[in-house]
């Protein structure tokens, strides 16, 4: 699961739906995913379920995080003297008739 969310970051995929099609279909992103033909690709709901309720109550995706960076570091890839900051605009992904008030928002 952390490989599918590595790929759907990577290569911009940002519907968990469309994630999951594309996993389904690309090869590469199989062989990445370890995943053979004939493996099933979770649905999308399943995935979205599990990222949710694993992955924000742990610091799984941060531990994997820290250890890339560290690895990135020690093959000297990054130096870790400065730091780049992307101020790309994106168009939001918003649904009006499921927008929460600001007072009600919980960011949590």
């Amino acid at each position: 699961m952390i490989r599918m969310l590595i790929v759907g970051y990577c290569f911009g995929i940002r519907s968990e739906r469309r994630l999951c099609e594309e996993v389904h279909l690309n090869l590469a992103y199989r062989w990445f995913c370890p995943l053979g033909l004939e493996d099933a690709i979770p649905d999308h709901s399943t995935f979205s379920k599990n990222r949710h309720g694993r992955f924000r109550d742990s610091d799984t995706l941060r531990y994997v995080f820290e250890k890339v960076l560290e690895r990135c570091v020690t093959e000297s890839l990054v130096g870790g003297e400065g730091f780049v900051v992307d101020a790309s605009v994106v168009k939001a992904d918003a649904n009006r008739q499921r927008g929460v008030p600001g007072a009600e928002a919980d960011f949590t």
